[in-house]
Protein backbone atom coordinates (compact mmCIF):
# COMPACT_ATOMS: atom_id res chain seq x y z
CA UNK A 1 0.00 0.00 0.00
CA UNK A 2 2.82 2.25 0.52
CA UNK A 3 3.35 2.01 -3.59
CA UNK A 4 -0.13 1.68 -4.31
CA UNK A 5 -0.86 4.81 -2.61
CA UNK A 6 2.44 7.05 -1.43
CA UNK A 7 0.31 9.77 -0.57
CA UNK A 8 -2.00 8.01 2.14
CA UNK A 9 -1.13 8.58 6.12
CA UNK A 10 -0.31 6.21 8.78
CA UNK A 11 -4.31 6.48 9.70
CA UNK A 12 -5.44 6.36 6.29
CA UNK A 13 -3.53 3.43 5.71
CA UNK A 14 -4.70 1.41 8.95
CA UNK A 15 -8.43 2.86 7.81
CA UNK A 16 -8.04 1.53 4.40
CA UNK A 17 -6.93 -2.11 5.74
CA UNK A 18 -9.84 -2.50 8.28
CA UNK A 19 -12.06 -2.39 5.46
CA UNK A 20 -9.84 -5.43 4.11
CA UNK A 21 -9.83 -7.40 7.67
CA UNK A 22 -6.57 -6.22 8.43
CA UNK A 23 -6.10 -4.70 11.95
CA UNK A 24 -2.65 -3.11 12.40
CA UNK A 25 -2.95 -0.13 14.43
CA UNK A 26 -1.24 3.51 12.96
CA UNK A 27 1.19 3.15 14.69
CA UNK A 28 2.18 -0.68 13.84
CA UNK A 29 2.09 1.06 10.10
CA UNK A 30 4.61 3.24 10.81
CA UNK A 31 6.96 0.70 12.84
CA UNK A 32 6.60 -1.74 9.24
CA UNK A 33 7.40 2.05 7.15
CA UNK A 34 10.11 2.90 9.30
CA UNK A 35 12.11 -0.91 9.05
CA UNK A 36 11.77 0.02 5.54
CA UNK A 37 12.43 3.51 5.41
CA UNK A 38 9.61 4.51 4.45
CA UNK A 39 8.02 6.75 7.11
CA UNK A 40 7.33 10.16 5.47
CA UNK A 41 5.80 10.80 1.85
CA UNK A 42 9.06 11.94 0.17
CA UNK A 43 10.32 8.37 0.58
CA UNK A 44 7.59 6.60 -0.70
CA UNK A 45 7.82 8.45 -3.27
CA UNK A 46 11.47 8.27 -4.06
CA UNK A 47 10.91 4.37 -3.78
CA UNK A 48 8.20 4.53 -6.31
CA UNK A 49 10.07 6.41 -8.18
CA UNK A 50 12.89 3.59 -8.43
CA UNK A 51 10.32 0.63 -8.95
CA UNK A 52 9.29 2.48 -12.45
CA UNK A 53 12.70 3.35 -13.28
CA UNK A 54 13.46 -0.84 -12.84
CA UNK A 55 10.60 -2.42 -13.58
CA UNK A 56 8.21 0.18 -16.53
CA UNK A 57 5.35 -0.49 -14.29
CA UNK A 58 2.40 1.52 -15.40
CA UNK A 59 1.18 4.16 -12.48
CA UNK A 60 -2.03 4.27 -10.95
CA UNK A 61 -4.15 7.21 -11.17
CA UNK A 62 -3.17 7.35 -7.21
CA UNK A 63 0.24 7.16 -8.33
CA UNK A 64 0.28 10.01 -10.70
CA UNK A 65 -1.62 12.57 -8.85
CA UNK A 66 1.32 11.66 -5.96
CA UNK A 67 3.81 12.27 -7.94
CA UNK A 68 2.26 15.42 -9.54
CA UNK A 69 1.98 16.41 -5.94
CA UNK A 70 5.67 15.62 -5.37
CA UNK A 71 6.13 18.29 -8.53
CA UNK A 72 4.12 21.05 -7.64
CA UNK A 73 5.51 21.51 -4.50
CA UNK A 74 8.90 21.18 -5.31
CA UNK A 75 8.15 24.50 -7.46
CA UNK A 76 5.85 26.22 -5.35
CA UNK A 77 9.27 25.87 -3.00
CA UNK A 78 11.61 27.03 -5.84
CA UNK A 79 12.62 23.33 -6.63
CA UNK A 80 12.21 23.58 -10.16
CA UNK A 81 11.79 20.45 -12.29
CA UNK A 82 11.92 20.66 -15.52
CA UNK A 83 11.87 17.74 -18.72
CA UNK A 84 12.09 19.77 -22.11
CA UNK A 85 11.52 22.91 -23.34
CA UNK A 86 7.87 23.72 -22.80
CA UNK A 87 7.35 21.67 -19.55
CA UNK A 88 7.72 24.38 -17.46
CA UNK A 89 7.83 28.34 -17.91
CA UNK A 90 8.20 30.83 -15.35
CA UNK A 91 6.70 34.77 -15.19
CA UNK A 92 7.24 37.72 -13.00
CA UNK A 93 6.24 41.13 -12.90
CA UNK A 94 9.15 43.17 -11.90
CA UNK A 95 9.19 47.33 -11.66
CA UNK A 96 11.78 48.97 -13.46
CA UNK A 97 11.24 52.29 -12.81
CA UNK A 98 9.59 55.73 -13.31
CA UNK A 99 10.60 57.78 -16.55
CA UNK A 100 10.02 61.23 -16.50
CA UNK A 101 7.75 61.83 -19.76
CA UNK A 102 6.75 58.41 -19.87
CA UNK A 103 5.52 57.37 -16.09
CA UNK A 104 5.64 53.77 -13.99
CA UNK A 105 7.08 51.27 -16.41
CA UNK A 106 6.69 47.74 -15.21
CA UNK A 107 8.20 44.18 -17.10
CA UNK A 108 6.74 41.18 -17.38
CA UNK A 109 9.37 38.92 -17.43
CA UNK A 110 8.88 35.27 -18.86
CA UNK A 111 11.41 32.00 -19.11
CA UNK A 112 11.55 28.88 -20.61
CA UNK A 113 12.90 27.28 -16.80
CA UNK A 114 14.53 23.86 -19.75
CA UNK A 115 16.28 25.83 -21.94
CA UNK A 116 16.41 29.42 -20.31
CA UNK A 117 15.29 31.38 -23.74
CA UNK A 118 13.48 34.48 -22.15
CA UNK A 119 10.80 37.08 -23.27
CA UNK A 120 10.67 40.13 -21.77
CA UNK A 121 7.93 43.57 -22.74
CA UNK A 122 7.28 46.47 -21.00
CA UNK A 123 4.09 48.13 -20.20
CA UNK A 124 2.52 51.63 -17.85
CA UNK A 125 0.71 49.01 -15.84
CA UNK A 126 0.62 46.09 -13.96
CA UNK A 127 -2.75 44.00 -13.50
CA UNK A 128 -4.10 40.85 -15.52
CA UNK A 129 -4.15 41.97 -19.11
CA UNK A 130 -0.92 43.09 -19.66
CA UNK A 131 0.44 39.23 -17.83
CA UNK A 132 -2.02 37.54 -20.21
CA UNK A 133 -0.84 39.56 -22.97
CA UNK A 134 3.00 39.03 -22.78
CA UNK A 135 2.21 35.15 -23.75
CA UNK A 136 -0.15 35.84 -26.32
CA UNK A 137 2.30 38.67 -28.23
CA UNK A 138 5.27 36.57 -27.85
CA UNK A 139 5.94 33.42 -25.68
CA UNK A 140 2.95 31.12 -27.35
CA UNK A 141 4.01 32.12 -30.95
CA UNK A 142 7.60 31.07 -30.26
CA UNK A 143 6.35 27.84 -29.29
CA UNK A 144 4.08 26.99 -31.48
CA UNK A 145 6.38 28.32 -34.42
CA UNK A 146 8.40 25.43 -32.92
CA UNK A 147 5.94 22.89 -32.87
CA UNK A 148 6.26 22.81 -29.08
CA UNK A 149 2.99 23.21 -26.68
CA UNK A 150 3.62 25.42 -23.59
CA UNK A 151 2.93 22.48 -20.26
CA UNK A 152 2.76 24.81 -17.20
CA UNK A 153 3.79 28.22 -16.15
CA UNK A 154 5.27 29.08 -12.44
CA UNK A 155 3.79 32.76 -11.01
CA UNK A 156 3.66 33.99 -7.41
CA UNK A 157 0.47 35.06 -6.12
CA UNK A 158 0.47 38.70 -7.54
CA UNK A 159 -3.04 39.96 -8.16
CA UNK A 160 -2.35 39.65 -11.69
CA UNK A 161 -2.00 36.31 -11.86
CA UNK A 162 -4.15 34.95 -9.50
CA UNK A 163 -8.11 35.43 -9.10
CA UNK A 164 -11.46 33.65 -9.64
CA UNK A 165 -10.85 31.73 -13.21
CA UNK A 166 -14.12 32.94 -14.33
CA UNK A 167 -13.16 36.90 -14.03
CA UNK A 168 -9.54 36.94 -14.51
CA UNK A 169 -8.19 37.45 -17.75
CA UNK A 170 -4.55 35.74 -16.73
CA UNK A 171 -6.79 32.74 -15.25
CA UNK A 172 -9.08 32.67 -18.07
CA UNK A 173 -6.08 33.11 -21.03
CA UNK A 174 -4.38 30.13 -19.25
CA UNK A 175 -7.56 27.83 -19.34
CA UNK A 176 -8.65 28.53 -22.87
CA UNK A 177 -5.20 27.89 -24.05
CA UNK A 178 -4.94 24.51 -22.03
CA UNK A 179 -1.85 25.46 -19.63
CA UNK A 180 -1.78 24.63 -16.22
CA UNK A 181 -0.75 27.10 -13.68
CA UNK A 182 1.30 26.82 -10.68
CA UNK A 183 1.78 29.30 -7.93
CA UNK A 184 4.28 29.71 -5.00
CA UNK A 185 3.66 29.29 -1.99
CA UNK A 186 2.56 32.58 0.62
CA UNK A 187 5.22 34.87 1.58
CA UNK A 188 7.75 32.98 -0.39
CA UNK A 189 8.41 35.34 -3.76
CA UNK A 190 11.57 34.02 -3.54
CA UNK A 191 10.86 30.58 -4.86
CA UNK A 192 10.28 32.05 -8.29
CA UNK A 193 14.13 32.56 -7.91
CA UNK A 194 15.08 31.87 -11.54
CA UNK A 195 12.95 34.47 -12.78
CA UNK A 196 13.95 37.15 -10.40
CA UNK A 197 17.72 35.95 -11.41
CA UNK A 198 16.59 37.10 -14.84
CA UNK A 199 15.12 40.43 -13.86
CA UNK A 200 18.63 41.12 -11.96
CA UNK A 201 20.20 39.41 -15.25
CA UNK A 202 18.17 42.67 -17.47
CA UNK A 203 18.63 45.40 -14.90
CA UNK A 204 22.66 44.71 -14.52
CA UNK A 205 23.10 44.32 -18.34
CA UNK A 206 20.36 46.45 -19.97
CA UNK A 207 18.71 48.57 -18.27
CA UNK A 208 21.52 49.89 -16.18
CA UNK A 209 23.04 50.99 -19.47
CA UNK A 210 20.34 51.81 -21.49
CA UNK A 211 19.59 54.67 -19.29
CA UNK A 212 22.81 55.89 -18.45
CA UNK A 213 23.16 56.28 -22.56
CA UNK A 214 19.73 57.16 -23.12
CA UNK A 215 16.72 59.60 -22.74
CA UNK A 216 13.73 57.58 -23.72
CA UNK A 217 10.26 59.12 -24.57
CA UNK A 218 8.09 56.49 -24.67
CA UNK A 219 7.43 52.81 -24.28
CA UNK A 220 8.00 51.52 -27.80
CA UNK A 221 11.55 53.07 -28.31
CA UNK A 222 12.36 51.45 -25.12
CA UNK A 223 10.84 48.11 -26.30
CA UNK A 224 12.90 48.38 -29.59
CA UNK A 225 15.78 48.51 -27.52
CA UNK A 226 14.90 45.66 -25.01
CA UNK A 227 13.93 43.49 -27.64
CA UNK A 228 17.81 43.97 -29.38
CA UNK A 229 19.01 42.44 -25.66
CA UNK A 230 16.33 39.44 -25.08
CA UNK A 231 17.65 39.13 -29.07
CA UNK A 232 22.00 38.50 -27.31
CA UNK A 233 20.53 36.98 -24.25
CA UNK A 234 19.14 34.42 -26.51
CA UNK A 235 21.23 33.84 -29.49
CA UNK A 236 24.63 35.28 -28.34
CA UNK A 237 24.94 34.87 -24.63
CA UNK A 238 26.37 31.70 -22.85
CA UNK A 239 24.34 30.53 -20.39
CA UNK A 240 25.14 28.63 -17.14
CA UNK A 241 22.01 27.29 -16.64
CA UNK A 242 21.47 23.31 -16.03
CA UNK A 243 20.56 22.35 -18.95
CA UNK A 244 22.83 24.54 -20.96
CA UNK A 245 26.31 23.68 -20.37
CA UNK A 246 27.72 26.88 -21.58
CA UNK A 247 25.95 27.30 -24.50
CA UNK A 248 23.01 30.26 -25.44
CA UNK A 249 19.59 29.75 -24.49
CA UNK A 250 18.46 29.32 -27.99
CA UNK A 251 21.15 26.20 -28.94
CA UNK A 252 20.10 24.86 -25.62
CA UNK A 253 15.79 24.93 -26.63
CA UNK A 254 16.93 23.41 -30.89
CA UNK A 255 19.46 21.13 -28.99
CA UNK A 256 16.76 19.84 -26.78
CA UNK A 257 13.36 20.43 -28.28
CA UNK A 258 13.71 16.63 -29.65
CA UNK A 259 12.96 15.51 -26.00
CA UNK A 260 9.12 17.50 -26.46
CA UNK A 261 8.79 15.78 -29.63
CA UNK A 262 9.03 12.87 -28.07
CA UNK A 263 7.09 12.99 -25.56
CA UNK A 264 4.49 14.25 -27.24
CA UNK A 265 4.56 10.95 -29.72
CA UNK A 266 4.82 9.14 -26.52
CA UNK A 267 1.72 10.54 -25.73
CA UNK A 268 -0.06 10.44 -28.74
CA UNK A 269 0.71 6.43 -28.89
CA UNK A 270 -1.10 6.33 -25.21
CA UNK A 271 -3.91 7.83 -26.09
CA UNK A 272 -4.88 6.20 -28.99
CA UNK A 273 -4.07 2.64 -27.83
Amino acid sequence: MAFDFPAYGQQRVCNELKKKGLFVSSGGVRSVWLRHDLEIFDKRLKALEAVMAQDGIILTEAQMIAIERKKEKKEAHGEIETEHPGYLGSQDTYYVGNIKGVGRIYQQTFIDTYSRVAFAKVYDRKNAITAAEILNDKVLPFFEEQGIPMLRILTDRGTEFKGKHEHHEYELYLTIEGIEHTKTQVRTPQSNGICERLNRTIKEEFYSIAFRKKLYTSLEELQADLDEYILFYNTERPHSGRYCYGKTPMETFMDSKHLAEEKQINHLSLTTT
